[in-house]
């Protein structure tokens, strides 16, 4: 005898597109719920005032006008390898190498500035610096990008492994160019005569980042979306035998767009060298080259969504210093609150893109 098969209480359903003021309000109740849940581990792990950490947190980004500036200058150099990651990933080509094209482009910086810092004017040294860190990033990001278009590798192996190498050549170099001999770090380069450091815009020594970030964004925004370079990445990213039939050279488009990719982040090494740092070590990416990653993907690859999810990210990470000071709580702490929250953030996509559809109520009583 031939039971009838039970259907299921619900099904997930591909919603179709909602207003934008809808998936704001589901992302702000999202968070709401992120607050309030963080509230409630707070109060019963620590058993401090909830309030209170996130007052910290606040204070910790935004508490006076120079922790501002270090905010948004941090905001603006993850906002820089997101996008230099998001074209890729457009294209769906997994760049996972924006911290070695990062670093390679900071050293290219800081090999022009220790090399040449004696010999050549300021002004022709900075040239020197730009092309050698664009150049740099972008031969980092076509090396995974030829043998993906010639030999079809994996690129996400590829440029992962790319990190590592770059990782290798800054360790080789910090001991090849360490002041003084023995101490295993670089140390200010050119500390005395400032040469190959980045000029301050209107004074301010944090200026420079936060309008080079201004402007890739709206390049970037243009680009994706308005140019026929940004048509034919997306074509590419969605079928890539559609995209050959109707023309496009794929090959040529992924090689392109990861020069593209790689040159910026070459730009952020520079910025980060020649215009914050005036050194050069292994972690001076600081793994934002795979934070980038999940901004980029959090802002469904819109380069003017990035800039909120930088924000945030920029934002729970400065607040962490802070709470460390003011209630003894570890860095582990914060991470363990901005996961809470990423977590009900990028949870909240879910209901953006799809929907519940249960069973109506005569399906059920006829079973």
């Amino acid at each position: 005898m031939n039971e009838k098969k039970k259907e299921p209480l619900f099904h997930i359903v591909k919603r179709a597109a909602i207003p934008w003021q809808k998936a704001l309000i589901i992302r702000a109740v999202a968070i709401i719920m992120a607050l309030i849940i963080c509230a409630v581990v707070t109060t019963i792990t620590t058993g401090i005032d909830p309030i209170k950490v996130f007052q910290s947190i606040f204070v910790g980004a935004f508490g006076s006008a120079r922790k501002t500036w270090i905010t948004l200058q941090n905001t603006a150099i993850l906002l820089l390898i997101s996008l230099a990651l998001t074209p890729a990933f457009k294209m769906k080509f997994w760049n996972i190498g924006g911290e070695g094209q990062v670093l390679i482009g900071g050293l290219a910086a800081a090999a022009c500035m220790i090399c040449l810092g004696n010999k050549l004017p300021n002004g022709l040294v900075i040239v020197c610096m730009i092309i050698a860190s664009l150049v740099a990033g972008m031969i980092w990001g076509v090396i995974p990008a030829f043998f993906k278009a010639k030999w079809n590798t994996n690129e996400t192996l590829s440029t992962l492994m790319m990190n590592y190498i770059a990782t290798q050549l800054v360790a080789f170099y910090t001991i090849v160019w360490e002041v003084p001999k023995g101490s295993g770090k670089i140390g200010i380069i050119n500390q005395n005569s400032n040469v190959g450091w980045l000029p301050q815009l209107f004074g301010s020594k944090y200026l420079l980042t936060i309008v080079v970030a201004v402007i890739v964004t709206i390049f970037m925004y243009v680009y994706l979306n308005y140019s026929k370079h940004g048509y034919e990445i997306s074509v590419v990213g969605e079928s890539e035998n559609t995209a050959r039939y109707i023309g496009i050279k794929v090959e040529k488009v992924i090689i392109r767009t990861m020069l593209l990719s790689g040159a910026i982040c070459g730009l952020v090494g520079l910025l980060l060298v020649g215009g914050i740092n005036h050194t050069v070590t292994t972690t001076i990416a600081g793994g934002q080259g795979f934070t980038a990653v999940l901004v980029s993907w959090m802002a469904k690859f819109n380069p003017l969504t990035m800039i909120f999810s930088s924000i945030l990210i920029i934002f729970m990470d400065r607040g962490a210093s802070e709470i460390s000071t003011s209630f003894g709580l570890n860095h582990s702490y914060s991470d363990i609150l901005t996961g809470i929250i990423l977590f009900f953030i990028i949870g909240c996509e879910f209901f953006i893109s799809y929907r519940l559809q249960f069973r109506k109520k005569d399906e059920k009583e006829g079973q």
